[in-house]
């Protein structure tokens, strides 16, 4: 796992993160891990995955329909990036 360091956090900032972890039952440390955690990956994204699937299952393929998208597929191993 990384390691971050903010350094220049305004004290008020610093006091409400404790008083939050405080609340919360943890570590400032944990606080922090929750809130950046809570900022980068909100609960309610739409994850790529699941888009496409329910893209599918509005579109009702059938296995013959899939099997089209299936054949035509490029189907050749991805080249390694260059950059050179």
């Amino acid at each position: 796992m990384r390691s971050v360091t903010v350094r220049n956090v305004p004290d008020e900032v610093h006091r409400a993160i404790r008083v939050r972890a405080a609340q919360h039952g943890r570590s400032i440390e944990a606080e922090m891990r929750d809130i950046l955690e809570s900022a980068v990956k909100p609960q309610g994204r739409v994850k790529l995955g699941s888009m496409l699937a329910e893209i599918g299952r509005k579109l009702k393929l059938t296995e013959e329909e899939f099997a089209i998208f299936e054949s035509v597929r490029d189907q050749t191993p991805a080249r390694a990036a260059s950059f050179e």
